[in-house]
């Protein structure tokens, strides 16, 4: 090899070596899908079962995802007395229905990446356990997040509220039918307008545990809708949200 043909060879090896020296750790493959979703939670509430998980932002390595299209949702049903076959198998656990983003339906509402969803196709005495996996516009799917065992039981009595309005809040007050299956831990206010539409987050953070809550800082001229459900935590130690309540509306007085 003549001198020209050396020094363009080491030229090229010099240009590799800085390459490789700029690049970062090795990344497989399998770690560029979607992270789990986060959050997962598998509650009964009223005679359905509401499910809530939160959309991942990140792959597996821990980098910003891009793409994400929607989430497939498979459920296993356990009946009452059974053992399962296999609660790790994914044979077991049929494709209960898949999300798009871009076209909810009427059972899923979306709160920033939040998601809340009603299944109603469940029956008192039988457990469920769900898989829940993000996918990609060009089909690639994530990590899986697991919600197991939700078992249902009769649902409970709806409370009655009643609501009483002011020129600066709202009044609200709640009242369960007795006897209780269960302790009472409090209750789940749902507020909701014309404009809006019925919610399913509760209006509070936490269980409201005293039988009045007052509402404040609201528009003038806005028919507000509430209702509430009461959350009982079981012996099984299961928490469980009763029936909704019908549903009360109000709004601002005028000054007086």
């Amino acid at each position: 090899m003549n001198s020209v043909g050396r020094l363009a060879l080491m030229s090229c090896f010099s240009l590799l070596a800085s390459a490789c020296g700029r690049k970062g750790a090795l990344i497989y493959p399998d770690m560029l899908i979607p992270a789990p979703p986060g959050a997962a939670i598998g509650q009964q509430s009223g005679s359905a079962v509401k499910l809530q998980f939160v959309l991942p932002d990140k792959d597996m390595s821990g980098r910003p995802v891009k793409g994400v299209a929607g989430v497939k949702i498979r459920r296993m049903e356990s009946e009452a007395g059974l053992k399962d076959e296999c609660r790790s198998c994914m044979a077991d656990y049929p494709l209960l229905r898949t999300l798009y983003l871009d076209h909810l339906p009427t059972d899923t509402q979306r709160f920033g990446s939040r998601f809340i969803l009603h299944d109603s196709d469940v029956k008192a005495g039988n457990s469920y356990s769900y898989s829940i996996v993000p996918f990609t516009a060009d089909g690639a799917d994530g990590a899986s997040a697991a919600i197991s065992d939700v078992r249902v039981v009769p649902p409970f009595s709806r409370p009655n509220v009643t609501i009483e309005s002011f020129p600066t809040e709202i009044r609200l007050k709640f009242a369960l039918p007795s006897p209780l299956s269960g302790r009472l831990l409090g209750y789940n206010l749902y507020r909701s307008t014309a404009a809006s539409g019925r919610s399913f987050l509760p209006l509070n953070r936490e269980p409201l545990k005293d039988k009045d809550f007052v509402d404040s800082g609201l528009e003038r001229g806005v028919q507000y809708r509430y209702s509430a459900r009461a959350l009982l935590k079981l012996t099984s130690g299961s928490i469980v949200e009763s029936l909704e309540s019908a549903e009360v509306e109000g709004m601002l007085k005028d000054d007086e």
